[in-house]
């Protein structure tokens, strides 16, 4: 449709070495590189769509120094989850509007590779934008990427953006 903004949805996700509110080595040069080589100076033609997926503990426990005694310790967990994610998205979020770009951000919880598809069935963006630890084949087999994933599944063009070799931690499982 003439007029309307092109709809970009970037999967992001936390930070495992940093920790929240940082978003991971991946998320923010996939997010940087949407900026740069995307959007460039049409701020109006674009409109960011933000999914953070949180992926709950096998067992639901997170915290396993924690004591949980109580109903409303339980309570308390979800939402210090939630607000964790809530600062994830600030940072993307905060950034569209120092620039001027319209985004819209959500959370949703499960695993990422599915609920990310998920998420493109129902949302129809243009594209969406992933971004990748480059990992090796043997790491692969492992861990598992979630970007391999949604370049197989999404219903819609994926593009995928390795981070630089310079951000690569000593453990490149680590983002």
């Amino acid at each position: 449709m003439e007029g309307e903004p092109t709809r970009v949805m970037i999967a992001v996700n936390e930070s495992t070495i940093k920790g929240y509110p940082h978003p991971s080595i991946s998320s923010k040069g996939a997010f940087e590189w949407t900026l740069k080589k995307i959007i460039r100076s049409n701020t109006a033609g674009f409109k960011i769509l933000f999914l953070h997926v949180q992926v709950p503990d096998e067992d639901g426990f997170d915290d396993m120094d924690s004591i949980y005694a109580s109903p409303d310790d339980f309570k308390s967990m979800n939402k210090r989850d939630r607000v964790r994610g809530l600062h994830l998205l600030e940072y993307f979020v905060t950034r569209c509007h120092q620039i001027g770009v319209a985004c819209e951000a959500w959370i949703k919880r499960g695993d990422p590779k599915e609920i990310i598809c998920h998420e493109v069935k129902r949302v129809q963006p243009d594209f969406l934008v992933v971004g990748s630890r480059g990992l090796g084949p043997f790491q692969r087999v492992f861990v598992g990427t979630v970007s391999e994933f949604c370049q197989k599944h999404a219903e819609c063009p994926v593009i995928s953006i390795k981070r630089k070799a310079e951000e690569t931690p000593q453990d490149p499982v680590d983002d």
